[in-house]
């Protein structure tokens, strides 16, 4: 909850489309709500209408029942085959992890900005891929964290209730 007023008072003060929150399947985000939504094999996709940025948001459940939440990111890193690189922190309360690439072309004239999150509550994973043309980094970086930090667990419409 937070994390989710945080994210609104940050957003107030640009000029930006407002942020809108996304469920899928037990984790929700808030994104900008003029971006375009699309979905293929699973993998949820949103794109900024200019075309400088696009996000992917995976979600997932945990093979094994009862791991711990440090664990199942410790998996999930060690699956991405580098462990380097990978700032550790807490999003939705559960540990996460936070790694930034810059890809350029062989004339290094063109430059793009990949900024992974990946995270684990022991029961779901999840990763959130950030993706901007470098050259608006100061723009789409800032609103990366946004998105990151509004990320939060939900529980499952089987669980509603108290």
């Amino acid at each position: 909850m937070l994390g989710s007023m945080l994210v609104m008072v940050l957003a107030a003060g640009e000029p930006a489309a407002a942020l809108a929150k996304y469920e899928v399947k037990t984790l929700s985000v808030q994104l900008p709500s003029d971006w375009k939504q699309s979905e293929a094999d699973g993998t949820q996709r949103f794109s900024d209408p200019s075309g400088d940025a696009y996000l992917l948001l995976d979600v997932g459940a945990v093979q094994a029942a009862g791991m711990k939440p440090q664990v199942c990111l410790e998996k999930i890193l060690a699956a991405m085959g580098n462990a380097e690189g990978w700032k550790q922190l807490k999003l939705g309360k559960a540990p996460a992890a936070r790694r930034v690439d810059t890809d350029m072309t062989p004339d290094r004239a063109e430059s793009v900005e990949t900024v992974t999150y990946v995270g684990c509550d022991g029961k779901t994973t999840w990763s959130l891929v950030f993706h901007m043309d470098a050259k608006k980094k100061d723009h789409f970086a800032p609103l990366a964290e946004k998105v990151a930090g509004s990320v939060a667990y939900v529980k499952s419409s089987a669980k509603k209730g108290k």
